[in-house]
């Protein structure tokens, strides 16, 4: 399983999530694309934190498709287009991960794919061998 950690010598996390995550690698390693607020149907949802909802959603079910789940995340980066969206994005991370904490990174950008789209997800996950 991954180690995660948070070294004395750098500020306490602001919120739930890691410093930093390591993993021996005596497993298997998936790396998640980029995953959006839009629902196997083709369905944008509606407002930022419906967004995140559902872009966490799919973000566990690529995780689960590779028979892995949440301890097994080692790594998220949310890149989101509305400024000041840190706080939903931090709600919508607990809920969806339900207090396991990978390293993170948020950042918001001017833009993505399209302008209906406000966030995007994507994540690392590492299970070692059986």
């Amino acid at each position: 399983m991954p180690r995660f950690f948070n070294p004395d010598a750098v500020q306490a996390p602001a919120s739930k999530y890691s410093h930093g995550a390591s993993h021996a690698l005596s497993g298997r390693r998936l790396v998640i694309s980029g995953q959006i607020g839009v629902d196997s149907e083709g369905r944008v949802a509606e407002g930022l934190e419906a967004q995140f909802d559902q872009a966490f959603a799919n973000l566990l079910a690529v995780l689960r498709a590779d028979g892995m789940d949440i301890p097994h995340l080692l790594k998220v980066t949310a890149f989101c287009t509305q400024p000041g969206g840190v706080g939903k994005f931090r709600v919508a991370r607990e809920k969806a991960l339900q207090g396991h904490a990978p390293a993170t990174t948020y950042l918001e950008v001017s833009g993505l794919a399209t302008s209906a789209l406000l966030v995007e997800i994507e994540g690392e996950a590492v299970m070692d061998d059986a």
